[in-house]
């Protein structure tokens, strides 16, 4: 799209991985967990994820992913696009 980045837009062609669909409830914690935004993780694999949301905006660069299977991921930004963003599993 015009005027977008990749920092913006997802790009398929850097994926290490094909990601699978799923649809799963999770939160976006940060600030020690007191600051939560709801989300629906979209798609995923070991390495990361794509994650719905209200809106990307006040959205950090690192924040901590929570499922409610429990399963927890430290997540690091690689783009935002509208409601969705791109994040990176920290190793």
């Amino acid at each position: 799209m015009p005027g977008s980045t990749a920092q913006e837009m997802p790009s398929a062609q850097r994926r290490v991985e094909p990601r699978l669909r799923t649809l799963k409830a999770g939160k976006i914690a940060f600030n020690n967990h007191f600051s939560v935004f709801d989300c629906i993780v979209r798609n995923m694999t070991k390495h990361g994820a794509c994650l719905e949301v209200a809106g990307s905006v006040g959205i950090p660069s690192v924040f901590d992913l929570i499922l409610t299977d429990g399963n927890k991921h430290v997540c690091n930004l690689r783009w935002r696009y509208d409601n969705r963003v791109g994040v990176e599993f920290a190793a």
